[in-house]
């Protein structure tokens, strides 16, 4: 035993010895600028820095400092000791605290094959060993030729869908149908769907995202199956598509062998004609407590509980169904029908009863939840099988009522028909989109998709009709002030103002007192991001008579702001969150100095000076130089933050700077410099990607053309996004904006079909939240599509207007077209048209915009489809790198005519 003790306590020392030894492991490393007189000083994180000496040029060392005093190379190399360059966390991070580009490293990253080259710095580091020059180092990088992934993407053809559709996933997304402004909606997933069981077509009733909660199926989510055939088999032989492509009316076609079941699904109303002058909707705040996330004061809910007591649910919304079926074979065939009934599989045993008589299902008496019909008659049973002669056609249908009603209620709603039905739906939908303005793009799936996807967005805008706040949903979620933002944008961009403001009046009807505006799961963003999407719309309107209205509570919320930030002027927060709000700002409970967090804020508070300036002037420059201090602010811990983080190796050799999403970080959290787990929402990338410091471009703290915005957008490519399109939520990645923004055409296209092909369904153009299948109809993704389309056709840059900036040059195709009709601007409605006639050997467009706020400047690009350069322009200046013709001292209307 004496001896086995020996032996442990040997082997316990040496283990001990051996981390002994790790600790004070001893390094080297070279750094050498190649054009520059450095001056600053080395400082390590999980080391400690014995000595700095000069090696190359002439200055002087003072501890770890260092100041060189000739021009030319200089280089130092750095000894330490006690360091980490073991994988994982608290690795060894060096810092050259430099007046002039700052920058940090990992000491584990150091190495002669992939040395650390930083182009942009002048500037390399290097093993002690390595005696190269820093232009030696370039050249052997430069003379492999490597690109990084963005330069690869301007190397290749431009992306398409068809180039694209089969290396992206496919996912089905289930159908909501509803009337608009009424929170009562139904959710269909078919056998096909991703989120269907698989056994049969399940049809929910939702109250907004909510599920509806009966007593008759024993207080559990009211769910019902249906199916058409003979059931599930080795073939997937459906297919279904909206009614024209773009209305909320469900067809669905199931070939079963020789008989074809071609049905159409909608939903209308059980007693009133659905139309705009009888819509009543919900009241928001009913609807709000119905979505997820939602959070109310004890005033709001006050409020809430007595609209509830007055709800009134006289008449239900309907979903209508009918199929018909056709023997489309040679000899007689049987069709199968099993009507709806409680559960979502075979062995729900839920009680009702089926009466052949009527065709009604029910509950119990009086608790009818469905009328079901065959050829016009009641349905003999609930599973039938009829015979069908070759080209006979039987006609199934069934009509479910939200939640159960009487006998009396039900054959009133059994007496109505479904063309009736159907054609006054159509007409409903159609009169929606006649109201907005119109868009023509010569890619039928995206045309589509831009007319389904504003009525998905009006679909699960609740409220009550014909005035009144509206509840600018974004899915299964309650609206919140950065999701909300692009929906209540694009029905701004689309001419609907009315409806933009009654859902910004949300946010101000939902105010704390104290000016605080914060709706959904503690998110702590809203405020900012709200007043933007107040500003958008104060610049597409210019409605000052709103504007004066909704001052209080404008001011409310900046000085809040305002407070917050004064909060947080603390010496010891100095370059690390001095005057930057704490809080967060998504799903992750990270309570920081989030770069994001500011962002908004500070656009918040900018656009509010805006809105303000030309009513309350003084306040306007109080606000104004308060949000010009903490867009400062921000910058300040911005850089430090960047000087801090280490640096990342890019595909063509070079490495770059990269900032951490909130000042107490040292480094990316992706790269674990902390010993910390944070995987969430399908991927390591959320807080770095998709709430990181890129936000700061798109609130606009940092100019999109200065080089930190570069270093951002080039390391975010290469770390953070798969062809170009972030991972788990893409949508919330704000580079999709800075690439139309900067005129990078071919990654935008890469980012834009990538992302949609892969999120939205290829049928019916409805969009997941999550590539990993969560979250159906989310309005904030969809919406984030259409602003893309939005920025591609048209985008404003001070007093500029940019047309088709970023459009795929195959639009312009001979014989192809883009319309553009009284869309809304910065500069008022505008209305532009572009005609292809390549193959007769021009392209001409026009475009007018006669407001009095239109642009001094405007730039029109015009690709064309096979990059020919033009023999000839008339209309404006013409720019060969950017295929744009510019017009200057733009007077309201404009005819370009390029020939070639």
């Amino acid at each position: 035993m004496n001896s086995i003790r020996a032996i442990l306590l040997a082997f316990a020392l040496s283990l001990c010895t051996g981390q002994i030894r790790a600790q004070n492991q001893k390094s080297e490393v070279l750094i050498e600028w190649s054009e520059s007189n450095p001056r600053g000083s080395v400082q390590a994180k999980n080391g400690r820095v014995t000595r700095v000496e000069i090696v190359k040029g002439k200055g002087k060392v003072s501890g770890s400092g260092f100041t060189f005093s000739s021009v030319g190379p200089a280089r130092i190399r750095v000894h330490l000791d006690s360091v980490q360059v073991q994988p994982g966390p608290n690795t060894t991070l060096i810092s050259l605290k430099t007046e002039k580009n700052p920058f940090s490293f990992f000491l584990r990253d150091v190495n002669t094959n992939s040395p650390i080259y930083l182009p942009d710095y002048n500037a390399v580091v290097l093993p002690a060993a390595d005696k190269r020059s820093f232009q030696e180092v370039e050249k052997t990088i430069l003379s492999r030729n490597l690109s990084t992934k963005i330069q690869r993407i301007e190397k290749e053809p431009e992306v398409s869908f068809q180039s694209i559709e089969k290396k992206v996933r496919n996912m089905s997304v289930p159908t909501w149908l509803g009337t608009s402004r009424d929170y009562r909606i139904f959710e269909v997933a078919d056998n096909l769907s991703d989120a269907a069981i698989g056994e049969a077509n399940i049809i929910s009733p939702k109250l907004s995202s909510s599920a509806l909660i009966l007593p008759e199926t024993n207080n559990q989510p009211a769910k019902y199956m249906y199916t058409l055939g003979r059931g599930v088999g080795v073939q997937e032989n459906n297919s279904r598509r909206l009614e024209q492509g773009t209305l909320p009316i469900l067809h669905s076609v199931q070939k079963d062998d020789d008989v074809v079941y071609s049905s159409t699904t909608l939903v209308s109303l059980e007693k009133l004609p659905l139309t705009a002058d009888g819509l009543k909707g919900t009241d928001f705040l009913i609807a709000d407590n119905s979505s997820g996330g939602h959070m109310f004061t004890k005033e709001q809910q006050a409020i809430l509980d007595t609209r509830l007591k007055e709800q009134n649910n006289s008449e239900e919304t309907v979903m209508f169904f009918r199929s018909e079926v056709t023997n489309t074979g040679s000899v007689p065939r049987y069709a199968w029908f099993k009507t709806p009934r409680p559960g979502t599989g075979w062995w729900h045993k839920s009680a009702h009863t089926f009466d052949q008589k009527t065709g009604f299902s029910a509950f119990i008496k009086d608790k009818v939840y469905c009328i079901s019909k065959l050829n016009g008659k009641p349905l003999p049973n609930e599973e039938v099988a009829i015979l069908l002669q070759p080209g006979e056609k039987a006609v199934f249908e069934f009509y479910l009522p939200h939640s159960p009603i009487s006998e009396q209620r039900a054959a009133a709603l059994a007496g109505q028909t479904f063309d009736q039905r159907y054609q006054e739906s159509k007409t409903f939908w159609l009169a929606k989109l006649h109201k907005a303005a119109q868009i023509h793009v010569p890619e039928k799936r995206v045309n589509e998709m831009i007319q389904a996807g504003l009525l998905h967005l009006d679909l699960i805008t609740f409220g009550k009709e014909p005035g009144g706040t509206l509840a600018p949903n974004i899915g299964v979620y309650s609206p919140i002030g950065t999701e909300s933002a692009p929906i209540i944008q694009f029905y701004a961009s689309m001419g609907l103002d009315d409806v933009a403001k009654r859902s910004l009046n949300y946010f101000l009807d939902k105010q704390h007192e104290n000016g605080f505006i914060q709706n959904f799961g503690g998110y702590m963003v809203e405020t900012g991001a709200a007043l933007w999407s107040m500003g958008e719309y104060f610049r597409y309107t210019n409605d000052k008579d709103w504007v004066n209205e909704i001052k209080p509570k404008l001011l409310k919320s900046c000085d809040f702001l305002i407070e917050w930030r004064n909060r947080n002027k603390k010496e010891e927060l100095r370059g690390r969150g001095y005057g930057m709000i704490e809080g967060k700002v998504a799903d992750p409970e990270d309570h920081f100095h989030q770069f994001m967090l500011n962002g908004y804020a500070y656009l918040g508070m900018s656009r509010v000076a805006e809105m303000l300036a030309g009513i309350d002037p003084a306040q306007s420059e109080r606000i104004k130089k308060e949000a010009a201090a903490w867009k400062e602010d921000i910058r300040v811990s911005f850089f430090n933050s960047m000087a801090l983080s280490p640096v990342v190796p890019l595909g063509d050799g070079t490495w770059c700077p990269t900032v951490p999403p909130w000042t107490e970080a040292d480094a990316l959290r992706a790269l674990f410099q902390k010993r910390e787990t944070f995987w969430s929402h399908g991927t390591f990338t959320v807080s770095d990607a998709m709430l990181g410091p890129l936000y700061l471009v798109f609130c606009e703290v940092l100019d999109v053309n200065e080089p930190a915005s570069k270093m951002l957008l080039d390391y975010h490519s290469e770390l953070f996004f798969q062809d170009n399109a972030a991972f788990s939520q893409p949508y919330y990645s704000r580079h999709n904006w800075m690439q139309a923004k900067s005129g990078m055409v071919k990654p935008f296209l890469s980012t834009y079909y990538n992302t949609f092909a892969a999120l939205a369904d290829r049928e019916t153009y409805t969009f997941w939240e999550h590539l990993y299948k969560v979250s159906p109809h989310k309005t904030h993704e969809e919406a984030w599509f259409l602003m893309e389309t939005r920025w591609m056709l048209y985008m404003e840059a001070g007093d500029t207007l940019k047309l088709f900036s970023t459009i795929p040059r195959n639009w312009l195709e001979d014989g192809k077209k883009i319309e553009l009709e009284n869309v809304h601007s910065y500069f008022g409605p505008v209305t532009a048209k572009v005609n292809s006639q390549v193959d007769k050997g021009y392209i001409e467009a026009t475009v007018e915009c006669s407001d009095a706020r239109k642009p001094k400047q405007l730039v029109v690009r015009i690709p064309h489809p096979v990059n020919n350069k033009p023999l000839k322009v008339t209309g404006g200046q013409y720019d060969e790198k950017t295929e744009s013709v510019t017009i200057q001292s733009f007077n309201g209307k404009a005819a370009i005519r390029i020939e070639y």
